[in-house]
């Protein structure tokens, strides 16, 4: 690797360290926190209306939709109260942070161009070599020989 890229890493790992990380819990307001019926049916209404949201990302994934993102959407919802979903929610973006850095990558970008390019080429051809044989008729409406 090249020293730019070095540099590019080591800066945002800097940023990234020194970026305070929210505290763990609850970020419902103080007079609900301060009543444990209320929290306790604040905790199930945040619960309810986070996973209607997952299961409509869960539905989007085969149909059209921004499946994850809304997923993603859901699981944010229950992190505003739950430990365990802020958790996840952390993890996730530290992958997609190391995910990132790792395309941005020169030496990767330059495999991934690489890579693309003869997937493409490959697709040319046998799309070149489809209508040479069957000329730009449908699949559909080729005739048995």
């Amino acid at each position: 690797m090249n020293t730019g890229s070095d540099e590019r890493g080591d800066v945002a790992m800097i940023a990234e360290e020194t970026k305070p990380e929210r505290e763990l819990g609850s970020r419902a307001p103080e007079f609900i926190r301060a009543r444990r019926a209320l929290h306790l049916s604040w905790q199930v209404g945040v619960f309810v209306v986070g996973l209607a949201v997952v299961v409509a990302g869960v539905i989007m994934l085969p149909l059209p939709g921004p499946g994850w993102l809304v997923i993603f959407g859901g699981m944010a919802i229950w992190a505003t109260e739950f430990v365990w979903a802020q958790l996840v929610l952390r993890w996730t973006k530290r992958k997609v942070t190391e995910a990132t850095q790792r395309v941005l990558d020169p030496k990767v970008r330059r495999r991934n161009i690489i890579l693309t390019t003869v997937g493409l080429t490959i697709v040319a051809v046998l799309a070149g070599v489809y209508v040479w044989k069957f000329g730009f008729a449908m699949p559909w409406n080729i005739e048995d020989q």
